[in-house]
C-alpha cells in the first residue's frame, strides 16, 4: 500500500526533518506532541539557533492522505500549545496581569469576528467580582475578568471555558516556602490553555456559541490584601469567610463560572484550572483530575483525553458528603477544607461548582466540567501547552473540521438535570 505524506512546519532553531509514522486517527494526537518538543521561550545566550521543523505525517493504514484543512487544524493545535506554553514559562516580570489582557486583546484583533470584554481593578469591585478583587487587589497591576465570545449566527448551544489566571501565587498571607514558592509563574496555566484552545478553536471553525472567560489576578502580600478571616462576596452572591488566602484559585473561578451562569446562559461550563497540590496525589503527574455532575460528558472527556494526549481521570463526586468541608458560622463558605484528608481534590472543585449552581442538591440543566491540571501543565521546569488538545478534541463535534469531527467523542444530546452522579445508577 502507498504511504501518504503530509507536512507542518514549526519554527524553532537550525532546520530539521520530523517523521511521524502513525495510524491516520493518531495524527492530531503525534502532531501535537511534536509541538510541545518545541518551546518557544528562553533567555539562554549561548547555543540558541532559529531554524524551521518540517513535520511529515506518514499514514500506512489509510490512502486518503490528511487533507489542506486537516494540515491547517493540527497547525492551529501547535501554535495554540506552544502559546500556552509561552505564557507559562515566562516569569512574573514578564507576565504580569497586564500582560496576559494584552495577548488576549491580540488573539481578539487576530480573530477579528471576536468580542472581547476586559473589566478590571474597581470596577470589578463595583460590579461584585468580589473573587478576583479580592485576590488581586493588593498586586501593582490590577486583576481582570476577560471575556472573549465567539457567536456564530447558527449557533444553538452556549459554551464556557473558564480559565484560572493566577499570573504569581505567593500564597498572600498564608504565604507558601522558600521550595514552594518557585514555579508559581505557572500558576496562570488555566487562563492560558483556555485563551490558546478558543484561539484554534475559532479558526477551526467553531459552531457554537464559545465564550472564554480568563479570571485573572496576582496573589500578593502587602497593605491592601485580604487576610484570613475576611469575608467576600462572590459574583454568585454567596458569601465566602476566608480560613486560608493560599487557596484562592478558587475564588477567581468562582466568579468566571458565576458569570457564565448569569450573563452568558452556558448550557456546559467547563473550568480549567492549576489548582491543588492534592491534584498530583490523586491522579498522578500525567493525568489531570475530572471532576463533573454529568457521568456521559464525564466519559466522553475521558476519551477525548486519550485520543488527545492530555489525558484526565475522573474524581470523587459527591456534595451531599463532601461539601460540609466548608461549612462556617458566618458566611455561606469558607474557602478551604477542614479536613484535609477528606477527598481535598474533589472539595476544591466543589467549592467552585457551589457558585455556578444555586444549590447542588436542586436539579439543573447546566452540564460542568472541572478539570485541575496543576501537575500535568508541566514537565521539569518547562511548561507542556496542556489544554488545547483536550478540549479541541472533547468538543470536535462542534467545529467542521472533518478531522476533529473524527476523533471527538460522542456527546450527549440531553442536558443532566441530576444532582449527582449517583443518581444515574
Amino acid at each position: 500500500k502507498q504511504w501518504y505524506q503530509r507536512r507542518v512546519v514549526i519554527t524553532a532553531g537550525g532546520d530539521a526533518v520530523v517523521v511521524v509514522v502513525c495510524q491516520r486517527q493518531h495524527a492530531f494526537a503525534c502532531g501535537v506532541a511534536v509541538a510541545r518538543a518545541f518551546p518557544t521561550f528562553t533567555h539562554k545566550t549561548r547555543d540558541v539557533t532559529t531554524r524551521n521543523v518540517y513535520v511529515t505525517f506518514v499514514t500506512p493504514d489509510d490512502t486518503t492522505p490528511l487533507s489542506d484543512q486537516d494540515i491547517s487544524v493540527i497547525t492551529s493545535a501547535a501554535n495554540g500549545i506552544r502559546l500556552a506554553a509561552d505564557i507559562v514559562d515566562r516569569p512574573r516580570n514578564e507576565m504580569t496581569c497586564d500582560d496576559l489582557v494584552a495577548r488576549a486583546q491580540k488573539v481578539a484583533a487576530q480573530l477579528k469576528s471576536v468580542e472581547i470584554e476586559v473589566i478590571r481593578g474597581q470596577d470589578l469591585e463595583k460590579r461584585g467580582f468580589g473573587g478576583i478583587y479580592g485576590v488581586g487587589k493588593a498586586a501593582t497591576t490590577e486583576p481582570a475578568l476577560v471575556v472573549l465570545s465567539h457567536k456564530p449566527t447558527t449557533a444553538t448551544k452556549t459554551i464556557a471555558w473558564v480559565g484560572k489566571g493566577i499570573m504569581y501565587d505567593t500564597g498572600g498571607f498564608s504565604i507558601k516556602t522558600k521550595t514552594g514558592m518557585p514555579g508559581m509563574k505557572r500558576d496562570c496555566g488555566g487562563a492560558a490553555g483556555v485563551l490558546a484552545s478558543f484561539k484554534a478553536a475559532v479558526e477551526c471553525g467553531f459552531t457554537e456559541n464559545l465564550h472564554a472567560l480568563l479570571c485573572i489576578a496576582e496573589n500578593s502580600v502587602g497593605p491592601t490584601a485580604t487576610v484570613p478571616d475576611d469575608i467576600h462576596v462572590l459574583y454568585s452572591g454567596k458569601s465566602v469567610e476566608i480560613n486560608n488566602t493560599d487557596a484562592e484559585g478558587r475564588l477567581v473561578l468562582g466568579d468566571g463560572v458565576a458569570y457564565a451562569r448569569k450573563d452568558l446562559d452556558a448550557d456546559i461550563v467547563l473550568d480549567m484550572a492549576t489548582l491543588t497540590g492534592a491534584q498530583g496525589i490523586t491522579t498522578g503527574q500525567d493525568h489531570a483530575a475530572l471532576l463533573s455532575n454529568s457521568s456521559q460528558w464525564e466519559s466522553s472527556a475521558v476519551a477525548a483525553g486519550l485520543s488527545s494526549g492530555d489525558m484526565v481521570y475522573p474524581i470523587l463526586y459527591a456534595p451531599e458528603l463532601h461539601f460540609k468541608e466548608f461549612k462556617s458560622s458566618v458566611a455561606d463558605m469558607k474557602n478551604s477544607v477542614a479536613c484535609r484528608s477528606n477527598a481535598q481534590c474533589s472539595c476544591a472543585g466543589l467549592f467552585i461548582g457551589a457558585h455556578l449552581f444555586e444549590d447542588y442538591f436542586k436539579p439543573s440543566p447546566i452540564v460542568w466540567l472541572h478539570v485541575d491540571m496543576a501537575y500535568p501543565v508541566h514537565v521539569g521546569e518547562r511548561a507542556t501547552g496542556w489544554g488545547p488538545a483536550l478540549l479541541l478534541t472533547l468538543f470536535g463535534r462542534y467545529s467542521k473540521s472533518t478531522l476533529l469531527n473524527s476523533i471527538g467523542p460522542a456527546l450527549p444530546e440531553k442536558q443532566p438535570c441530576k444532582r449527582a452522579k449517583h443518581d444515574d445508577m
